[in-house]
């Protein structure tokens, strides 16, 4: 699952253009119905990136209506399904970065029960946020000091909140942090003693911790 970031094809992260160019094929969402792209955004960063960076690949069309029904969700996995009929490895893509309000986790949660095996080999490749392109053209931070950011949905109605907590102090101990859904510890990621546990750890050991309490 390879996020490409908000449409600026040099905002495509190097692991994601490494994904597109190590996969057998490349699965673009389309919302015609005919499959083809002429509305699709995805289509135009992953062609402008082939030219680019002179590579092609296969390209699989998945019709992607944004109804929101689980039966459309099971066609994206089911088109999937048929890529690995004929191609060893597939990069589906998204655009923005995958964790924020993307298809890939409805696919994702259908694959983790109906294929566990896909699942577990499968990854999912973060990319640059519109929001975090929007804050840099402006030279606005996002959150500095002791602020803090929300993401708001515009609806008229209680959504469920995913809640991040940041710029922990050593030592601290955390039973301020009062668990709503999952709450996952994140330690030292991407460096020397990167650690990742399934529950909110009572004290704070290393200065780039992170907890992320996910809805459910």
């Amino acid at each position: 699952m390879v996020s490409l970031g908000p449409g600026d094809i040099e905002l495509v992260t190097i692991k994601a253009l490494k994904a597109l160019k190590s996969s057998d094929a490349i699965c673009i969402p389309t919302k015609s119905k005919d499959n083809s792209f002429k509305k699709s955004l995805t289509h135009k960063i992953v062609t402008a990136l082939m030219r680019e960076h002179n590579f092609t690949k296969p390209i699989i069309p998945v019709y992607t209506p944004m109804h929101f029904k689980k039966e459309d969700w099971q066609y994206q996995v089911d088109v999937i399904y048929s890529g690995f009929e004929k191609y060893d490895t597939l990069s589906f893509v998204t655009l923005g970065d995958g964790a924020v309000y993307s298809t890939v986790y409805y696919l994702l949660d259908i694959i983790k029960v109906q294929n566990p095996t896909l699942y577990c080999n499968s990854e999912v490749i973060a990319g640059v946020t519109s929001f975090s392109q929007a804050s840099a053209k402006i030279k606005k931070p996002l959150c500095i000091g002791d602020s803090r950011f929300e993401i708001v949905p515009l609806l008229d109605r209680e959504v469920p909140i995913t809640t991040i907590y940041m710029r922990p102090k050593i030592g601290m101990d955390t039973d301020k942090i009062i668990e709503k859904g999952d709450i996952y510890t994140f330690e030292n990621m991407n460096y020397k003693g990167e650690n990742i546990t399934p529950y909110k750890k009572s004290k704070v050991d290393k200065y780039m911790t992170l907890f992320i309490d996910f809805f459910i």
